[in-house]
């Protein structure tokens, strides 16, 4: 038998977080109230963030297996402001802070700009539920 190889990674699992999280900011932006949907989406771009923060150490302890700490580094700098937005955008969520996520969204959408989103709508709302998730992740 011949070797197995893992097709869903944590890097494609951070790409398509990524992904879903700018679909979720775009989202919000176009939003022209604060409804259901935009607490969800709000509430998902904290647990997505946070999720792209927990694939980091697994991307990294390989790099440094093989004694790639400058690399190592770099990813870890390149993708550290993750997990402080994370904690940002759930405190303004779970405060309804919607001032503060209005100056957080900007950030989030520059830092994920490179991200491409596909033509068809294959995503669909994995926002659906987030701010249940959220909150009881909480406790």
């Amino acid at each position: 038998m011949g070797r197995m190889i893992n097709t869903d990674g944590v890097g494609k699992k951070r790409d398509q977080l990524c992904r879903a999280v700018v679909l979720a900011v775009r989202g919000l932006a176009a939003k022209g109230a604060v409804d259901d949907e935009a607490r969800d989406m709000a509430a998902f771009i904290a647990i997505a963030l946070g999720d792209i923060h927990e694939t980091i150490d697994v991307t990294v302890a390989a790099w440094e297996k093989r004694d790639y700490w400058i690399k190592a580094d770099q990813f870890r700098m390149q993708w550290g402001w993750s997990e402080k937005m994370s904690g940002q955008v759930r405190q303004a969520v779970l405060l309804n802070d919607w001032g503060e996520l209005a100056v957080l969204l900007p950030e989030i959408g520059t830092r994920l700009g490179n991200v491409k989103l596909p033509k068809r709508k294959a995503l669909g709302e994995p926002w659906n539920g987030a701010l249940a998730e959220l909150k009881r992740r909480k406790t």
